[in-house]
């Protein structure tokens, strides 16, 4: 029988206030990202003159700066990208095993595993944490290519706020003390994870009376000027590569320098799917866009955000989780990462860019001679031999990410994807209808409540949301009405840009505390 829980006795609110969070708007261009500095960084591009791509690349090497506990040099991800003509492209740049990886590695110890998808645990977490957790870092790739296609600065200019801002190290404010706290058992058993996030043992706490204080980031602002100086391939090939190879050598990784330099990031013909008059434009590579070709053909194009909505969405996604994860439930998920960016400049080049460590801080492992902080891809493996994604030598495991690109039927352009594991799928979905069907503005659509469908089940719900609504969806699955603040992550984060009449509006997750959208100047 299903029933409908709230948290606690009486439900115990994290957060006792309304939250609200501006949007941005004009018509040079706007950035949408986690960090209102990264969204700062890629307008800067803009106003220089440089294109959507430049403001990405940007923006993107900034957040690897700012919030390391969700990307990074050592990371994976997949962006879509759409010209003023409605050639649409995919990239991707996401996660591949190392070819010398061994299975052996990897032997099971019982019961499950309380990360991301409940597989079968591995003795000591090794495919969580540490050094055999990693898949071939290609984010830098993911950058370089988005960069020699659709980029008109140099590469230097565009790299350089990312070396200013690691010079100056990661902000540190009650934010980065509760992120860094929640994986301190993890970073203080690798020495330069713990002498970096962890000093004298504990997490940074900012300084009294709200002046600004910074972390440094170790040898990152000189990997960072290395990447400016000699180009996004030294990453893989040359003087930088030669540095991170000796440290993949040195804590016992099964990545090679031949992974390294096969290392690379593809563009492939976007797919696309009409909903409702409403055309998408989707990775090509097995990632979120697969679950969305899967479920969006199931869903009846609703007529209002009401409970016969929120019933056909819980229900579509509750089969689809119970397809691809059979019995893994909410409670097992480990708290995790991504950062979803939205940028689009003056010519209407738009991109939707999704990017992540995997894990909430990855592996854990930052290399000491590069600062890079290391992916733990190899967590999104089944570790049991013989699986449709198994653990593999040079094998790429399943993927929750889904940047998004649709032109609605009234002509708007849409970006939109969202950070949150498992939850990534529900809460795009969820602002697609808000936006495309719902004719809501994106401002409007961050401050409505949601439920989140991730887990085979559970049905989350926000404590706002109707209670015709909660009885409903009661009747369809277990119901756990809870809060949606910014700490724990109870559901996904999403951010989104929509153009209308050549003005783009872009809006980042209201939750998330240091996420905005910024609209680049006129410089004429």
């Amino acid at each position: 029988m299903n029933r409908l829980a709230v948290a606690g006795p009486s439900l115990h609110l994290t957060q006792n206030w309304n939250v609200t969070k501006p949007s941005a708007s004009g018509s040079n261009g706007v950035v949408v990202s986690q960090s209102r500095e990264a969204s700062l960084a890629g307008c800067a591009m803009l106003e220089m003159g440089g294109s959507a791509a430049d403001a990405v690349v940007a923006a993107a090497l900034v957040l690897a700066v700012v919030e390391p506990w969700n990307s990074g040099l050592g990371g994976i991800g997949y962006a879509v990208i759409r010209e003023p003509d409605d050639a649409a492209w995919s990239l991707d740049f996401g996660p591949v095993a190392p070819v010398a990886v061994d299975i052996a590695d990897y032997p099971l110890s019982g019961g499950s595993s309380p990360e991301i998808f409940g597989w079968p645990k591995v003795e000591g977490d090794r495919n969580v944490h540490g050094p055999l957790s990693f898949c071939v870092p290609k984010a830098v790739a993911g950058l370089g290519r988005l960069h020699d296609r659709f980029g008109r600065l140099p590469w230097a200019e565009v790299v350089a706020p990312a070396v200013a801002c690691a010079k100056r190290g990661m902000p540190k404010d009650w934010f980065s003390t509760v992120k860094i706290a929640q994986m301190g058992h993890l970073l203080r058993q690798y020495e330069e994870a713990a002498r970096i996030y962890l000093p004298n043992g504990l997490p940074p706490v900012g300084a009294e009376k709200g002046n600004p204080s910074f972390l440094p980031q170790g040898a990152l602002s000189s990997t960072l000027e290395m990447l400016a100086r000699d180009g996004w391939r030294s990453f893989y090939e040359g003087e930088l590569a030669s540095l991170l190879v000796d440290d993949l050598a040195a804590v016992r990784s099964r990545m090679s320098f031949a992974d390294m330099q096969a290392a690379d990031a593809s563009f492939d013909t976007a797919e696309h799917m009409d909903w409702g008059g409403h055309r998408l434009f989707l990775p090509s590579s097995d990632c979120g866009g697969g679950m969305l070709r899967e479920v969006l053909p199931e869903l009846t194009v609703p007529s209002a955000r009401n409970a016969e909505w929120f019933s056909d969405l819980a229900g579509v996604l509750t089969q689809a989780s119970r397809r691809r994860i059979e019995g893994i439930k909410a409670e097992n998920e480990r708290q995790t990462c991504t950062t979803h960016l939205n940028a689009c400049d003056s010519d209407g080049l738009t991109i939707a860019f999704t990017t992540s460590l995997l894990g909430l801080m990855g592996s854990a492992v930052v290399l000491p001679k590069t600062g890079v902080l290391m992916n733990n891809g190899m967590m999104w493996f089944d570790p049991v031999p013989g699986k449709p994604n198994s653990i593999g030598a040079g094998v790429r495991p399943q993927s929750n990410m889904l940047p998004v690109i649709c032109r609605t039927a009234a002509g708007d352009i849409l970006s939109l994807g969202a950070s949150g594991g498992r939850r990534i799928l529900p809460a795009v979905l969820s602002h697609l209808a808000d936006l495309a069907v719902f004719s809501l503005t994106p401002e409007e659509a961050a401050h409505l409540p949601r439920i989140d469908v991730s887990a085979t089940e559970q049905i989350v719900v926000d404590r706002r949301i109707a209670e015709d609504v909660k009885r409903r969806l009661a009747e369809i699955n277990n119901v756990t009405v809870c809060e949606h603040a910014a700490a724990p992550l109870n559901f996904g984060c999403p951010s989104v840009l929509k153009i209308t009449n050549h003005v783009a509006t872009g809006q980042p997750d209201v939750m998330t505390p240091w996420s905005a959208a910024c609209a680049a100047r006129d410089m004429n």
